[in-house]
C-alpha cells in the first residue's frame, strides 16, 4: 500500500472515481509491473475486481474514473472514444497567452522514434485537439484550464511545447524538474545557513479538475471535480503573492 491516501470522490455498483496523487501510476508500468498503481491498490482496498476507463500520467493529480463491472466498462469507453466525455485540467505554463482570447492547439501526435515512451507533433501523426482558457497571468507564468478534446498520450503536455509554452514543471517536455520559491523572490528569498532549499513543488504542474460522464447505468449526466493538492494550491499562491504582474 501506497503512504499517499487516494480520496474517493464517488463510488457506487459501477463506478469509482478517485483523486489520484501525483507519483502514482494509473496502471502497472510495463517495464516495472512491481510499482503501486491506482488501478491495484483501488481493487485492494475495495476488495472488489476493477476495469481500467482512462489513464493519467504518474505526475500528473486529479480526476480517475474505474469501472466495477464489465457492462459498466464498455459503456464508459464507447464514451471515451466517441469524445462525449468532457475532461478539464488546470495547467500552470511558463510565459504568458493572452487573456480572454481562446486558442486550438490541433497539431498530430505519434511516439518520438528513437525516445521510448514520448511523443512529438508531427504532420502525419494522429489528430489531437486541445482547448486552453487562460484563468490568471502572473509575470512570469500562466495559469490555464485545459479541455483536452481527444486523448492522446501525453497530448496537454506535447501541446504547450509546441506553441513555446511547456509546464511550469515538466522535465521531458519543459526545461525544469522543480520550482523554488527563490526562483520569484529573488533578493528577498533567504534561508539558513548551510541549509538546502527544498523545492515548493517537483512534479508536473497537471491537475484533472473534473470530469462530465453519462452514468452508465442510469443514463444521467455525472459530474465530478478532483480538489486542487497541497502543493498545487501553495505554488499558485506564492505566485499570486511574488509573481504579480
Amino acid at each position: 500500500m501506497i503512504s499517499t491516501k487516494i480520496d474517493i470522490i464517488y463510488q457506487d455498483e459501477d463506478l469509482v472515481v478517485i483523486n489520484k496523487p501525483a507519483g502514482l501510476l494509473s496502471i502497472p508500468d510495463r517495464f516495472h509491473p512491481d510499482k503501486p498503481n491506482a488501478w491495484q491498490e483501488m481493487a485492494k482496498i475495495l476488495e472488489t475486481e476493477l476495469w481500467v476507463v482512462h489513464r493519467l500520467d504518474k505526475d500528473t493529480s486529479g480526476i480517475l474514473c474505474l469501472a466495477k463491472n464489465e457492462k459498466a466498462h464498455q459503456n464508459l469507453n464507447e464514451q471515451f472514444q466517441k469524445r462525449t466525455v468532457k475532461k478539464t485540467y488546470l495547467a500552470l505554463i511558463s510565459g504568458h497567452l493572452t487573456k480572454g482570447q481562446p486558442l486550438e492547439v490541433s497539431h498530430s501526435i505519434r511516439e518520438h522514434p528513437t525516445k521510448l515512451g514520448t511523443m512529438i507533433t508531427v504532420s502525419k501523426g494522429k489528430p489531437a485537439l486541445t482547448l486552453f482558457e487562460v484563468l490568471e497571468n502572473f509575470k512570469r507564468y500562466t495559469l490555464v484550464k485545459v479541455i483536452p478534446v481527444s486523448g492522446r498520450t501525453h497530448q496537454i503536455r506535447v501541446h504547450l511545447k509546441a506553441i513555446g509554452h511547456p509546464l511550469m514543471i515538466d522535465p521531458i517536455y519543459g526545461n525544469t524538474a522543480a520550482f523554488y520559491l527563490s526562483a520569484i523572490k529573488g533578493r528577498k528569498y533567504s534561508q539558513k545557513k548551510q541549509t538546502e532549499e527544498k523545492p515548493l513543488m517537483n512534479r508536473l504542474t497537471l491537475h484533472a479538475l473534473t470530469l462530465d460522464i453519462i452514468h452508465p447505468t442510469l443514463g444521467i449526466p455525472k459530474f465530478f471535480e478532483a480538489p486542487l493538492p497541497k502543493d498545487f494550491k501553495a505554488v499558485v499562491n506564492q505566485l499570486r503573492k511574488w509573481d504579480c504582474p
